[in-house]
């Protein structure tokens, strides 16, 4: 049994590691509901401008010219990775990474795939493996619509240069703070929407429908990504949310371990003492 001092030792920096996890665990709390509340509120209409936009675009059929509805021979992939820039949030950037070598080993094995990387968690692991041409870490420093916009604008351009033939997103989405399910999405090319389609029954359009969708698609394309940005934000909070609170608890019930411990070994350390007294006391009379 390991002596008091060491025991005390112990108790000591488990209880120090407890203040940091529940410190953590309370800031990740108050900055989680802030990014619920904003991912929440732009879901509904991120989801409508996508359905609008895959109906439009499927009704054009070749007409309109649609450079990114164009579907292509897949002989080079973009995949866009967003994972965090810190860890302590469980299996958050795990699954993430996983999902992603997973999708270029299997769907897309012997095609050529580069990595964009947002987080310094995939960019670190990933890179290892994989090519990464880029990595937007900082855009977490400022997690605006214009800055996410601006990285979609590229990832557009390198499609319709025929740069990639395909760009997919791999992310966390957003469920609860105990609950993040990890996604893989289309970027482009646009994905067409399923069944009946035809909106000319509906709708008046003005100006022509082309010139519509034209001003659309990137609009549209630019919310994609920034939505998967902030549901990856919001779930990285409520990951490490969750992550601090078990830590918490694990420490919690390692310390009343070690302090019952402590107890015991003093109480036996007390006993001995008692002992040897009366055994001296014991030979003094005899």
């Amino acid at each position: 049994m390991a002596n008091l001092k060491e025991i005390r030792n112990r108790i000591a920096s488990v209880s120090s590691t407890m203040q940091i996890t529940s410190a953590m665990k309370m800031v990740s709390a108050a900055k989680l509901k802030k990014a619920q509340d904003a991912i929440t509120a732009m879901r509904p209409y991120s989801d409508k401008l996508s359905e609008l936009l895959q109906g439009l675009s499927s009704s054009m059929e070749a007409e309109s010219g649609n450079q990114y509805s164009e579907v292509r021979e897949i002989n080079k992939v973009m995949v866009v990775v967003v994972t965090s820039n810190r860890g302590l949030c469980g299996a958050f950037n795990t699954n993430v990474i996983k999902q992603s070598s997973a999708l270029i080993g299997g769907k897309y094995a012997g095609k050529e795939v580069d990595i964009m990387a947002i987080g310094k968690k995939g960019d670190d692991v990933l890179g290892k493996k994989f090519n990464v041409i880029a990595n937007h870490s900082d855009i977490y420093d400022d997690l605006t619509f214009d800055n996410v916009a601006a990285i979609a604008e590229d990832l557009m351009k390198l499609f319709t240069d025929g740069t990639y033939d395909k760009i997919e997103i791999v992310y966390n989405k957003f469920k609860n703070a105990a609950t993040q399910i990890v996604m893989t999405e289309q970027f482009l090319p646009i994905v067409p929407m399923e069944g009946d389609a035809d909106l000319n029954g509906d709708y008046i359009f003005e100006p022509s429908k082309v010139e519509i969708i034209e001003q659309l698609i990137p609009k549209s394309l630019k919310t994609q990504l920034y939505k998967g940005i902030r549901d990856s934000f919001a779930s990285e909070h409520g990951a490490r949310m969750t992550a601090m609170h078990k830590a918490t608890d694990n420490a919690t019930e390692l310390r009343d371990q070690l302090k019952l411990t402590y107890n015991k070994a003093r109480q036996a350390a007390i006993t001995n003492e008692i002992l040897e007294i009366v055994g001296g006391a014991e030979a003094l009379n005899n």
